[in-house]
């Protein structure tokens, strides 16, 4: 259907949508940044999709029940913009839309969920939001059959383009859909055959539609410029009993001279081209104007939901005043008051027991005590439940005959089981937790990122967390992964020693509201280091005394994880000839860096040789050792230069020279 027919048979529906496509070519414009081609291209779909089908109130874009709408295609963002300071959304005005991509402004360059309430989630990297949309779909399955129909009942919508069907993370992502049988997923393709270097044919001939079918999807087609086929195959979709797809065929930068090319990809700020596109849609209206009866139709549409709303919160006010306060609790990433308790008696019993067991045991334990009384958990494994120690008796399998289990399978999957879980805790009310090789975090890093950047309290379980696996070897020892994962903002990243530490950090973790964590966990077992009991979290402050010198202090023993027991070999061996040795355990150094200097000093004082033992490589280590009024010379590191070996464990950490021998050797060496 081509431009002049649309105008003519659809007057109302072009107006709308070419609203969407004027604000695209005028932001862009005024940024002289962006990516014009896909808002031009989508804007009808957009356009039906908001209109017809879309629960949702512009005035209260938090709304629980509404439904979800990702961009998964997030450099197309101004379509977002658009739509949502044409609904009426109060933190979009138009001096947003002039700001686009300027410092201090909501409408970013790509969405950013943080920034505003009516973005559902940051997208950008490409297969992300589409991956993250399952996750979204998969917890409103969850709390639907939790609390039902009348409290959780919506849909998750889907744009995603060919790049992020390309990307591997999108295969993970429609075959853990299929499996699920989301039936409340719709994801509606940009084909529009083009990408930045040229038509998609240049790099891919993937038949995409048989590929979802293949997955488990139902399949539909639309021309993507017709709004009442764009309709129909909307309705067939929201029918179907299974996740739906629906190729929407496009033109990327329609009705511009940059139409069907990869040109029309990016930005579109030449000002005949924008002049010549606007005469081409019939629209007169000055830059960043909209008419006021298109905007009226507009926020007419925005405040459509209102009613649904409104009805949504008489039935949230009819519960019990219990069950409104659990919801309330779960949705705004409370912890359950139960949670310190639990934590505490699992403490006071590590104590009394002195267990020896591996940290990955030991958080299965924490997990026995906590899941039973915070049941927003929904945990899971890449395929290594029985590695990871993720799964308890409690909880049940989530799958499509069983929508309130808590546990999910989530396949060889390790990207898209991070994403999915990154859509969970977008849409709230769950507390998502999934398990993996602490190596495979490489796999899922794009994602664990995204966790850090949206501020998403995701926690991954990353087990196996050194050579201490032993003879897997080197391609399933990690070795940089700690440094990697520290240096990520936002991302706290606890290595425990033992149950006591193992507890505390999972107290941490599920008490945090805008921040993830990971938990770097052992295969072999450790043993107790804690040796007395505190009601008092002592990992919360990062680093801590574990053991004091007797004598005068000359050695500052630091360390993590395994290692702990090696520093507390070391001391004891330093000890008997004399040598004041202090051990300090840092689980977690980013919540040390958190504490104030007088508190830093005084579990790290000057004066001593320091030395970092950690079976990881030395980055992150330096402001220990050499800052924090460390001296030159005076500092050193055991642990790993390189990438390990296959052998048994022990071996290992004595080929690598991770022993309290060569910890003692390295104090009296820097002694002089």
């Amino acid at each position: 259907m081509d431009i002049q027919s649309l105008r003519e048979q659809h007057p109302d529906h072009w107006k709308k949508a070419c609203a969407i496509r004027a604000l695209t070519l005028d932001a862009v414009a005024a940024a002289n940044s962006g990516h014009s081609g896909m808002p031009m291209g989508m804007a009808d779909v957009a356009t039906v999709l908001y209109e017809k089908h879309m629960v949702f109130d512009a005035q209260s874009p938090d709304w629980p029940n509404r439904d979800r709408f990702v961009l998964s295609a997030g450099h197309g963002s101004m379509l977002v913009y658009s739509l949502l300071h044409l609904t009426g959304d109060p933190e979009f005005p138009i001096e947003q839309i002039r700001n686009f991509r300027q410092w201090g402004s909501r409408t970013a360059g790509h969405p950013e969920n943080f920034l505003a309430k009516g973005i559902e989630t940051t997208t950008g990297p490409l297969g992300q939001g589409l991956a993250m949309a399952v996750g979204l779909a998969m917890a409103e399955e969850s709390l639907r059959a939790r609390w039902g129909a009348k409290i959780i009942d919506h849909y998750t919508y889907c744009i995603a383009g060919d790049g992020c069907l390309m990307e591997g993370v999108s295969q993970e992502a429609i075959g853990l859909a299929g499996r699920h049988e989301l039936s409340r997923l719709i994801v509606m393709w940009d084909n529009n055959g083009i990408t930045i270097d040229g038509k998609v044919a240049l790099s891919d001939r993937t038949d995409q539609k048989a590929r979802f079918a293949a997955a488990g999807w139902d399949v539909f087609e639309c021309d993507g410029h017709d709004p009442a086929d764009i309709d129909r195959a909307l309705t067939e979709a929201k029918a179907s009993k299974g996740p739906a797809f629906i190729a929407c065929t496009t033109h990327i930068a329609l009705g511009s001279s940059a139409q069907d090319t990869s040109k029309g990809h990016g930005a579109l700020t030449d000002a005949k081209l924008i002049t010549d596109t606007k005469a081409a849609y019939g629209w007169t209206a000055g830059a960043f104007e909209i008419p006021a009866d298109i905007k009226t139709a507009w926020e007419t549409i925005g405040s459509r939901g209102a009613e649904a709303r409104k009805a949504w919160d008489e039935r949230f006010a009819a519960l019990s005043d219990s069950k409104r306060a659990l919801f309330q609790q779960q949705f705004s990433c409370e912890p359950p008051k139960k949670l310190a308790a639990a934590v505490r008696a699992v403490k006071k019993d590590a104590v009394e027991k002195m267990p020896k067991v591996a940290t990955r045991r030991a958080s299965e334990m924490v997990l026995e005590a906590v899941n039973p009384i915070m049941t927003e958990t929904i945990g899971g494994s890449a395929d290594l439940t029985g590695s990871n120690n993720t799964k308890t008796a409690d909880l049940g399998v989530f799958d499509p005959i069983n929508r309130k289990g808590r546990y999910v399978y989530y396949g060889i999957r390790e990207h898209g089981m991070a994403a999915a879980m990154n859509g969970m805790a977008l849409h709230g009310g769950l507390r998502p937790y999934g398990g993996t090789f602490m190596c495979f975090a490489d796999y899922c890093r794009p994602a664990v990122r995204l966790s850090a950047l949206m501020h998403m309290p995701v926690v991954y379980v990353f087990t196996h967390d050194s050579i201490g696996l032993g003879e897997d070897g080197p391609t399933h020892q990690p070795v940089e992964h700690l440094a990697m994962l520290r240096a990520t903002p936002n991302m706290l990243v606890f290595r425990p020693a033992d149950l006591t530490e193992t507890a505390e950090a999972w107290e941490i973790a599920l008490s945090e509201k805008a921040t993830p964590s990971v938990l770097a966990l052992s295969r072999q077992n450790l043993p107790a280091v804690r040796k007395t009991h505190t009601n008092k979290n002592l990992v919360a402050q990062g680093a801590y005394v574990l053991e004091e010198a007797t004598g005068k202090r000359q050695v500052i023993l630091i360390a993590s994880g395994s290692e702990v027991e090696v520093a507390l070999k070391a001391r004891e061996a330093l000890e008997a000839e004399g040598i004041g040795t202090r051990v300090v355990s840092m689980p977690c150094m980013e919540l040390f860096a958190r504490q104030d200097e007088a508190y830093r000093r005084k579990v790290l004082p000057a004066g001593a040789v320091r030395i970092a033992i950690e079976a990881g490589v030395r980055m992150g280590w330096d402001r220990w050792l050499l800052g924090e009024r460390g001296r030159e010379g005076k500092d050193g590191f055991i642990g790993m230069s390189g990438f390990g070996a296959s052998a048994p464990a022990e071996r290992l950490f004595q080929e690598f020279g991770i022993t309290p021998e060569a910890t003692v050797a390295k104090a009296k060496a820097l002694l002089g």
